[in-house]
C-alpha cells in the first residue's frame, strides 16, 4: 500500500508585506512538517519573486515598472506604509523581536524545496520578462499548470 504524497498549493496574489510574509510562513511550515509545496505568483505577488530592476519595454509597461518596482526589499506593508516609511518602521520592529526578514523567510522556502511558479499572463500584462525574476523560479506557467499542482493538493490557499 503506497501513502500519498501530501501536497499544498497557493497562490500569492498580494505584493504586500504582510501578505507576502504570511504565505512564505505557510509555505515554510508546509515544507517543513512535510508537504510537496507549491507558490504561484500572479499580479502584485510577482514583487517577493522579482529582481527588483525595473521592467517593461512599451510606455505603459515602463511606467508600471517604475511605480510598483518588484523586488522583496521594497515589498511595503498593507497598511500604514507612509510613503516607504511604514516599510522601514515595519522592518526594524520585526528585527527589534527577533522576527525573520522576509527575504530570509523566502530563501528558507527555497532551500526546503519550496516551488515558485510565475504566473505567464500577468507578467506579459505587466511586462515582465523571465531575468526580471530571481533564479530560483521553477518555470513560468498558465494558470492550467498551477490548477494541476492544485488538484493534487490537500490544502490550497488565495494569499
Amino acid at each position: 500500500m503506497s501513502e500519498e504524497k501530501k501536497k499544498a498549493s497557493m497562490v500569492v496574489f498580494s505584493g504586500d508585506m504582510d501578505k507576502v510574509m504570511a504565505a512564505f510562513i505557510i509555505a515554510t511550515g508546509a515544507a517543513a512538517m512535510g508537504y510537496e509545496t507549491t507558490m504561484f505568483f500572479t499580479f502584485w505577488g510577482l514583487k517577493a519573486i522579482q529582481k527588483g530592476n525595473r521592467t517593461g519595454k512599451g510606455f505603459f509597461g515602463k511606467m508600471l515598472g517604475i511605480m510598483n518596482r518588484g523586488g522583496i526589499d521594497r515589498i511595503g506593508p498593507s497598511r500604514f506604509n507612509f510613503g516607504g516609511i511604514g516599510r522601514w518602521m515595519f522592518k526594524k520592529m520585526m528585527s527589534d523581536k527577533g522576527v525573520t526578514p522576509l527575504a530570509q523567510l523566502r530563501q528558507t522556502a527555497i532551500d526546503l524545496g519550496v516551488k515558485l511558479l510565475a504566473c505567464q499572463m500577468s507578467m506579459d500584462v505587466m511586462e515582465i520578462s523571465r531575468e526580471d525574476l530571481i533564479d530560483e523560479v521553477a518555470d513560468v506557467v498558465g494558470v492550467a499548470a498551477f490548477i494541476g499542482e492544485a488538484g493534487d493538493s490537500q490544502i490550497n490557499l488565495f494569499i
